[in-house]
């Protein structure tokens, strides 16, 4: 049987027990069709990856009995910082899916000029919880045990404005620039990758990110969709620099 992992929100260590509520209970039962007595790994981002015991199901909510650590190496040593220009429907979904399953460790969502996507307060805060979720998803499927931090959502602008000077490589996707994402120097403190959304920036927002710092380079002599450009540009780095 694959080995079934569950992101919990409580404090882990041994000897602890988790209660899961209704949602949780469901998830074990119907979904990855677990019973009492079956063992499933828990991690909550911060304690390490345990193995656990189910105890009986109730109507809903279910204990799990947590036994011994296990050691786990999914995460990357690669500390990359995407920060993508929103995009609609699911492509949002798929590509904080994907960069969680390729190592990502933090994503900040940006609204941008030529984005069709418009977030603000509740509405804002409502889409970053459902962002973390896909996410923690993610994680119980790739092995890692800590998701990486959703932001919330900030017009580019103002997040540029935001940065506080720190030593990481920062590149930004231009379609037609000169230089190669491979051909960046070997990144020493993590790497910032800046992607458009649908439309890609506008030439103001290239300015912007210049003055901010970021180096503008290609994926190569093609276009790629907003979402096929991050799983690209992600995959090439953890190639040249990470664990893949």
């Amino acid at each position: 049987m694959p080995l079934k992992r569950l992101h919990v929100d409580a404090r882990l260590g041994a000897g602890a027990e988790v209660t899961l509520g209704e949602e949780g209970t469901r998830y074990l039962g119907r979904v990855l069709r677990l019973r009492a007595g079956d063992t499933v790994n828990v991690f909550n981002g911060e304690d390490g990856e345990w193995a656990a015991t189910i105890g009986r199901f109730g109507k809903d909510r279910v204990t799990l009995s947590l036994r011994d650590a296990v050691a786990n190496s999914g995460e990357s040593e690669l500390q990359i910082h995407l920060v993508q220009g929103i995009s609609r429907g699911e492509r949002m979904d798929f590509v904080v899916q994907k960069a969680t399953e390729l190592g990502v460790a933090r994503i900040s969502p940006v609204l941008t000029h030529h984005g069709v996507v418009k977030l603000a307060g509740q509405r804002a805060e409502k889409r970053r919880i459902h962002w973390q979720r896909v996410a923690e998803s993610a994680c119980e499927q790739s092995g890692r045990v800590r998701p990486p931090a959703i932001d919330s959502p900030l017009p580019l602008n103002e997040w540029l404005g935001a940065q506080r000077a720190a030593s990481t490589t920062d590149v930004i996707l231009r379609p037609g620039a000169n230089k190669p994402l491979a051909a960046v120097g070997t990144p020493e403190d993590g790497l910032c990758l800046l992607i458009g959304p649908e439309g890609g920036f506008s030439d103001r927002e290239y300015d912007d990110a210049k003055l901010a710092g970021f180096e503008a380079v290609a994926l190569g002599p093609r276009i790629l969709r907003t979402e096929t450009a991050a799983v690209a540009a992600i995959a090439i780095a953890q190639s040249r620099w990470g664990d893949l």
